[in-house]
């Protein structure tokens, strides 16, 4: 898992610190953030609560392939973003596949199908689409709570399959 937290308070402009680490961070920062001030954009800023002035980017969560498609990803993300969102007044991502390496996703139906998997994961953590694949969630989401309980459920379930050996 890659998360970055961007102060955007701390006088550097944020959006040029963006620019400068990362192709996907800079597609993050076109689309939350103000070239000239660093800062979130208004239409942006109107979206969220203020709970604090960083912006969490939760950049890439990757499994090994045999931990794939148990709904890990969800469940580990959750207790990491629980863990970085202080002072944070939004977490970002941008769901799809960043293994390219897996030979089963050449079929374009198996990559839309993946796709469209992992969006909803982190939908049901509470993640909405703002704009260009850019999804945001609020560190005050009731969903995020919520599904933070039902989610450790579900790891408790996945440990007492994988110990009986049906996983």
């Amino acid at each position: 898992m890659t998360f970055y937290r961007v102060h955007l308070d701390r006088g550097r402009n944020a959006f040029r610190a963006m620019e400068e680490e990362s192709e996907e961070l800079y597609e993050t920062a076109q689309v939350l953030l103000d070239p000239e001030t660093g800062f979130f954009t208004s239409e942006v800023s109107e979206l969220l609560e203020y709970v604090g002035s960083a912006l969490l980017i939760m950049d890439r969560v990757t499994l090994d392939p045999p931990w794939r498609g148990h709904g890990l990803a969800a469940v580990l993300g959750c207790e990491v973003i629980h863990r970085l969102m202080a002072g944070c007044r939004a977490i970002a991502c941008s769901p799809g596949i960043t293994d390219l390496s897996s030979q089963r996703l050449t079929d374009q139906a198996e990559w839309n199908r993946v796709n469209t998997k992992i969006t909803q994961g982190w939908q049901s953590l509470g993640f909405r689409l703002y704009r260009d694949n850019v999804y945001l969630l609020s560190p005050a989401s009731q969903d995020l709570e919520e599904q933070r309980g039902a989610l450790r459920g579900r790891l408790a379930e996945l440990g007492a399959s994988w110990r009986k050996g049906t996983a």
